[in-house]
């Protein structure tokens, strides 16, 4: 009897050890709370070094570099040249200051170069009919014959009122064309007599070529050619063959 009491006793006491379990499994979602670490703080601290960075803001000094742009419009002052219409400039001293650009010597480029004659036809602007040019290397500005020259202003600008006409034919056709004046040129004469002479600019066709130069108003008569193309003009031409003419609508390259 004693040991069926026992046996009884233990069977009760026995399921009273997995009552201990569930316990167990309930004390698990505790450690859950240590899940509830305070990093988020860190983060809140890391905002606050943010800011000054944004302190940082003393490049706020670079609004100076906008002095430089006050400085280029200083060149707008340039707008002065055209005033020089009226340049006393001698010819002479500018061809020797030409001679001595030229005595240094350029490289030959492999840029196909057109050759003209010595004497060729040109049509200048304005005028129905070409008139004979001389390509002479050693006049630094181009000439051209005009007569009954007259000066006169144009919204305020000097300009010149002249004929071009070829004195070397019986019946040439003679036009009256206007320009305005670049400037006047001043040139000694073999006699040693200083001369002033109109200068314009004037734009002319030789072959196929469209070129504009300026050209001295001269009196030509007596010269072969009405009109004379200088180094000025010829260095943007191409090259001149002294032994041969009228090579421009022939084309030929060297």
């Amino acid at each position: 009897m004693l040991v069926g009491l026992l046996l009884a006793a233990g069977l009760h006491a026995a399921p009273a050890q997995p009552a201990a379990a569930p316990a167990a499994k309930d004390a698990k979602p505790k450690p859950a709370a240590p899940a509830e670490t305070k990093p988020a703080p860190a983060k809140a601290e890391a905002k606050t070094p943010a800011q000054p960075a944004k302190e940082t803001k003393p490049a706020a000094p670079k609004p100076e570099p906008a002095k430089p742009a006050t400085e280029p419009a200083t060149p707008a002052a340039e707008p002065a040249p055209p005033a020089a219409t009226d340049d006393t400039e001698d010819e002479a001293a500018a061809e020797n200051a030409d001679a001595e650009k030229a005595a240094v010597a350029k490289p030959v480029g492999a840029d196909p170069v057109r050759i003209y004659g010595w004497r060729e036809d040109v049509l200048i602007n304005g005028v129905q009919e070409k008139l004979k040019a001389k390509l002479d290397t050693g006049a630094l500005t181009s000439s051209i014959h005009a007569e009954e020259k007259e000066l006169f202003e144009r919204d305020g600008k000097k300009w010149v009122r002249f004929i071009v006409t070829d004195p070397g034919v019986k019946k040439p056709v003679r036009t009256r064309i206007e320009a305005p004046l670049v400037r006047i040129a001043h040139i000694k004469e073999p006699g040693g007599e200083t001369t002033s002479r109109e200068v314009v600019r004037l734009s002319f066709l030789i072959g196929d070529r469209k070129m504009r130069g300026e050209f001295t108003l001269n009196n030509r008569s007596n010269m072969l050619a009405p009109v004379l193309i200088g180094r000025n003009t010829i260095k943007d031409l191409g090259w001149v063959d002294p032994t041969r003419v009228h090579l421009a609508e022939q084309k030929i390259v060297r």
